[in-house]
């Protein structure tokens, strides 16, 4: 396996880089893992005041494998039948192993930094999503793009953008899959900041949180996190729920196969929830 993830810490400040950069650091299985045991691991270290999460080369994270995907395409076009774990099935505690790669960083004491730059897409939105403080390059791009395989958010992050945008911001941006930039990523409520160099400056503003009383600054992301995520079992399992109807059905596979051919999807109706 090829390394993932590197930490490096230094004056009580940890640093979380994914360094798949050839990938644009994208989510495969090896990649999931590392983080979640990166996330595991800060948990308890000693002495720790601040961690930034950041990705290696042109973006934080362009979201899943797109070999996931082709996959998928190549055994559904086979008539092959795609087999599954259900996503119901709690792997790690209250959430299932892709929720955790998101979810782990909310469940660190100390406050998490993320610095993005170029894309952070799909799954990548979602962990950049789970960080308390959240900085980006100019021009960066985001998008809530499961939609676009015919799928639902479902990373464990949901309930915080439902607390950052308005709720039917939040519909348009997840129902389209449309990419916006960091000028709307402020302006919505999902960026901090902008910044020519985010990794820069997370690292200026950990060393500033790191100067502060540890006991305070952990009583204050306990403060403000714990009313958002005071359901949170309740949405991990609905996002599991829903995931779990769509995924592997026809429409999904179609919007698969349609994006892997460049080709406009043939989706079969479905019943209204009146009738």
């Amino acid at each position: 396996m090829q390394k993932r993830v590197d930490i490096t810490i230094e004056n009580q400040i940890a640093h979380v880089r994914m360094v798949r950069s050839d990938k644009m650091n994208a989510l495969d299985n090896d990649m999931m893992q590392a983080m979640i045991a990166a996330g595991e691991r800060l948990k308890n270290e000693a002495g720790l005041r601040a961690i930034v999460l950041s990705g290696e080369g042109r973006a934080f994270c362009a979201g899943l494998d797109m070999g996931n995907f082709s996959a998928t395409a190549d055994k559904a076009g086979s008539g092959e039948k795609v087999t599954r774990k259900p996503l119901i099935e709690r792997t790690h505690g209250q959430a299932n192993m892709p929720q955790k790669v998101a979810c782990v960083w909310r469940e660190i004491g100390v406050p998490v930094i993320a610095a993005a730059q170029g894309f952070t897409l799909g799954g990548g939105f979602q962990i950049f999503m789970g960080a308390d403080i959240r900085f980006a390059a100019p021009g960066t791009k985001f998008s809530i793009m499961e939609i676009k395989w015919g799928l639902v958010p479902d990373m464990g992050t949901t309930h915080v953008m439902a607390r950052l945008a308005r709720e039917d911001i939040l519909k348009e941006l997840a129902m389209t899959g449309r990419i916006f930039e960091a000028d709307e990523a402020l302006e919505i409520g999902f960026l901090t900041r902008i910044h020519d160099d985010p990794v820069a400056h997370a690292l200026d503003v950990a060393r500033q949180i790191a100067a502060r009383n540890p006991e305070a600054i952990r009583g204050i992301k306990r403060l403000y996190n714990e009313p958002a995520d005071r359901h949170l079992p309740e949405t991990l399992m609905l996002e599991s729920e829903i995931q779990d109807e769509i995924i592997g059905g026809p429409n999904q596979i179609e919007a698969v196969m349609a994006e892997m051919e460049k080709r406009e999807a043939r989706f079969d109706d479905v019943a209204s929830a009146a009738e």
